[in-house]
């Protein structure tokens, strides 16, 4: 009987053994030392010199707009005024119909002018989008080439990283080799 006693032992000793080193051998994996830094989004994006060069380009074309949006307000007043002047002299019939075409004509040239605006608003998004996910492909290939486990972002807006050691930060890194890379047309 103690035989049988002692084989039963040896088996729980062997199985508790086997689930010990296991369990070693799963903390050691998990305990590998990982690659971790962190980027400040913001400063990225907004000290990239192709996003400020868009930025520029942009403003240029918002100024063109406003200039075009203030000709045609100031000729559109002058249309008006003469109006007034003509419809003292005009049956009150004709007066009506060509207050009437005025009235469309403004609201044509309103939504016009929106329409371009619009179109402005959109093209710029989409330079400003393209840019974002080529700073954000370039994060991820620089993680990849160096070997990172993680690279985290964070910005004032969304603070993901709540705190991190100085040396861990690699925005500076990043936003020097992006704007090296980045030839301005």
């Amino acid at each position: 009987m103690s035989f049988i006693f002692l084989r039963k032992i040896k088996k729980e000793i062997m199985k508790k053994l086997g689930i010990i080193l296991f369990a070693i051998i799963c903390f050691t994996a998990c305990q590998e030392s990982q690659k971790i830094a962190y980027v400040d989004n913001g400063t990225i994006i907004n000290e990239y010199q192709e996003k400020i060069d868009i930025e520029e380009k942009y403003k240029g074309k918002d100024a063109l707009f406003t200039q075009k949006t203030d000709s045609i307000g100031k000729a559109f007043q002058l249309e008006a005024q003469e109006f007034q002047l003509k419809s003292k002299n005009m049956s009150q019939a004709n007066a009506q119909k060509a207050y009437d075409e005025l009235g469309q004509k403004q609201q044509l040239l309103q939504q016009q002018l929106q329409f371009e605006q619009q179109q402005l608003q959109q093209a710029f998004n989409a330079e400003i989008d393209s840019v974002i996910s080529r700073v954000k492909d370039y994060v991820k290939n620089y993680g990849k080439d160096n070997g990172y486990t993680y690279i985290l972002g964070t910005s004032d807006a969304s603070s993901s990283v709540m705190y991190g050691v100085e040396q861990n930060d690699i925005t500076q890194i990043i936003l020097d080799a992006l704007n090296s890379g980045y030839k301005k047309n």
